[in-house]
């Protein structure tokens, strides 16, 4: 079965009619009811930009249906999973990219490690490329009744590629609003306060830099200076040998900055006009799930929006195929993508229809 947002059709060619979803002009999610890998096979090679999704947890929770999550043992649901992501390998361009949300098992008092189990599985014998292990902080964790450990309240978020280099990634699409330089009596001073007065005294006071060495420090600020201006940059560090530490290493051999160092007497970190990246740990509440009655784990919108804006194109098309209430979609869909998600339980892919057409 095949649904677009609140219409119903039943085919037998998934193919035929994703080729048709692709081609038409609108961004209403194709939800498509049937086993994940089943459908990812009839599915054309390289037609997928990005796959943002969650799969039920082994041993958590009884969905609606039978399938993933259900296994007798970790093993075999770790081996599922690993036989559709393979088949999503092959449905992924090679500029796309994969993100996992997955969730740890207790059994036995035993803590399973499966988030890792399973991305192990994934680089070692299919070739993926782990580029992130993101942290989801729940910052809100459920009740917890035990008496002998501390409480749950992150779950891992893997992104994985195909390739090395040239996959799509829009870090500005995803970087925080930076703070404003400002002018201040004909200086400027960026929007932490950094005027380049207090690296100027410090270069002039320097007895481990030589005088060449100074005047190319002193050329080099005020370069920098004049990109603050010009807006090119929002922020900077000045690292001057003996008057601040390296970042990372001291040693030549392992840090190019200590190297640089070494050779010219200082270094900038160069903060980008467009703000900072979003670092690995994502402080995000969870779905309220008493709001959404008939499915256990919706996992929050907010999750999947750094996935997609980053790693997207915008005229490219985000897959799910665990999609259970739709939340990859619809998040898609609010950046004007196009997606595709697939669910085993016909009711949750009504749902996930019902509440995707609320946008229209």
């Amino acid at each position: 079965m095949v649904f677009l947002c609140d219409m119903l059709i039943t085919i037998k060619n998934t193919k035929q009619y994703f080729d048709q979803y692709i081609a038409a002009p609108y961004i209403q999610p194709l939800f498509i009811q049937g086993d994940a890998i089943e459908i990812l096979s009839q599915l054309p090679s390289e037609s997928i930009d990005c796959c943002m999704t969650s799969p039920p947890y082994w041993a958590k929770r009884l969905y609606s249906m039978k399938g993933i999550g259900l296994e007798e043992n970790y093993k075999e649901y770790i081996g599922n999973l690993a036989k559709i992501f393979l088949q999503l390998k092959r449905v992924l361009k090679n500029s796309g990219s994969f993100w996992l949300n997955i969730g740890d098992t207790y059994n036995s008092k035993k803590l399973l490690g499966i988030p890792w189990r399973l991305a192990f599985e994934l680089t070692d014998r299919q070739g993926w490329i782990l580029r992130n292990d993101v942290i989801w902080n729940k910052v809100k964790g459920g009740l917890d009744n035990t008496k002998d450990r501390l409480g749950n309240t992150h779950e891992y978020i893997f992104h994985f590629v195909k390739q090395e280099k040239a996959y799509y990634y829009d870090a500005d699409a995803i970087r925080s609003e930076p703070g404003k330089s400002i002018l201040r009596n004909g200086a400027v001073i960026s929007a932490t306060g950094v005027s380049g007065v207090r690296y100027r005294r410090q270069i002039e006071l320097s007895t481990a830099l030589s005088e060449e060495e100074k005047r190319n420090a002193y050329q080099a600020l005020e370069e920098l200076l004049n990109e603050i201006r010009e807006g090119k940059l929002s922020d900077f560090r000045m690292i001057i040998r003996k008057q601040q530490r390296t970042t990372h290493s001291d040693s030549v051999k392992v840090s190019g900055r200590a190297k640089e160092l070494e050779q010219k007497g200082f270094y900038f970190l160069r903060y980008h006009p467009n703000g900072s990246k979003p670092r690995d740990v994502w402080d995000i509440m969870p779905e309220d799930t008493q709001k959404r009655k008939k499915h256990y784990a919706p996992y929050p919108e907010d999750l999947c929006k750094i996935p997609i804006l980053a790693t997207c194109p915008k005229d490219g098309v985000v897959i799910d195929p665990f999609s259970g209430t739709g939340t990859t979609m619809l998040t898609a869909m609010r950046f004007n993508r196009k997606s595709v998600g697939i669910d085993i339980s016909e009711e949750y892919i009504e749902i996930a229809s019902k509440r995707c057409s609320y946008l229209f």
